[in-house]
């Protein structure tokens, strides 16, 4: 039986994930603020702030009491935040940049040493030369930095696969954070898990753009 951690597994692609990976066979060991929303979807569950480099350590601290090395990482957690940069405060911004960045440095981080010589790690990006419209400074930046730290992680990590997934619109709950109209083709988060595990099963590294 093979073994995935998932990362912000309570979010709309991070269960659709979850329970993919479930009833395929795996076992899951999810990450979330809110843990008691995984009952009956993960094998594992343990509560993290990704923020937090201690809460991170904690959580993975528990998960190698739990299993001996994980296949498969994927990191689906985000935030966005809709606000010029002349109103932003700074705590808004960092909130944005935690999430969307230093988040999936903490938790590649501490996942490394669990990870089996050929896992292969996921990334939520996003098509971030779209989305540099006014309000989304935050937002844009962070998806723009992710993708430079895993296409470095790849190039350090060169027995492992790394995949950034770019999916256009999702229909996720971020569109109540916007004033975005949510296009009526919004992909459900179960398509992009699919193409996240096919992805997986097709060793595919470096960019998935998901547009369909």
């Amino acid at each position: 039986m093979k073994t995935a951690l998932v990362w912000g597994a309570t979010g709309g692609i991070g269960r659709a994930v979850t329970e993919l990976l479930l009833t395929t066979g795996w076992q899951v060991v999810a990450f979330s603020r809110q843990p008691q929303h995984l009952d009956g979807i993960a094998t594992f569950s343990f509560e993290a702030n990704f923020a937090n480099p201690a809460s991170v350590d904690h959580a993975l601290y528990n998960a190698a009491l739990t299993i001996d090395e994980a296949d498969l990482f994927i990191y689906t957690a985000g935030d966005i935040a809709q606000a010029k940069v002349e109103n932003m405060d700074s705590a808004e911004w960092q909130r944005i940049i935690d999430a969307n960045l230093t988040g999936p440095y903490l938790t590649t981080h501490a996942s490394l040493p669990l990870l089996t010589p050929d896992a292969h790690l996921f990334f939520i990006g996003a098509i971030s030369e779209r989305l540099q419209l006014p309000s989304l400074s935050s937002y844009a930046a962070a998806k723009a930095g992710l993708e430079a730290f895993a296409a470095t992680l790849a190039k350090e990590q060169r027995k492992r696969k790394v995949t950034v997934v770019r999916p256009g619109a999702v229909d996720t709950p971020f569109w109540d954070k916007v004033t975005l109209r949510k296009p009526a083709d919004a992909a459900p988060p179960d398509r992009i898990a699919q193409r996240i595990m096919t992805a997986y099963n097709q060793g595919t590294t470096g960019h998935l753009d998901i547009t369909h």
